[in-house]
């Protein structure tokens, strides 16, 4: 056999072994679990910041509300809400992650202690 046609027997292989889940894929979950829902907000925040912001855009422009007399100024207001909403999502982001952190703080760090004591002996 060829060196390639065991690598790939090999890799087909390691598909079929089962794999037990080690301390160090439960410490990359855990950290998952902490940034996981601090990005989900993050990204809907920022979309919706995004939307809102383009819809004050569209408004000043007389895109959308073209019969509306006050768009302009409707469209400024809509427009500067978004601004907030998109200038505000880091800081709320940053909080959100840091109580994140907070909350799971022990378990990680007693976790990978764990790992460092056991990875020295």
């Amino acid at each position: 056999m060829y060196n390639t046609e065991i690598k790939t027997v090999e890799k087909i292989r390691e598909n079929y072994i089962e794999k037990k889940p080690t301390q160090i894929d439960e410490l990359k979950k855990l950290h998952e679990k902490v940034e996981r829902p601090a990005q989900i907000l993050a990204y809907s925040l920022g979309s919706i910041s995004a939307l809102i912001l383009g819809t004050g855009m569209s408004l000043s422009m007389k895109v959308i509300g073209t019969s509306l007399s006050f768009a302009l100024p409707l469209g400024i207001a809509v427009g500067v809400v978004g601004l907030v909403g998109i200038t505000a999502n880091y800081f709320i982001y940053k909080k959100f992650l840091s109580m994140r952190k907070n909350k799971y703080a022990n378990k990680v760090l007693a976790l990978s202690d764990e790992i460092l004591n056991n990875q020295t002996i």
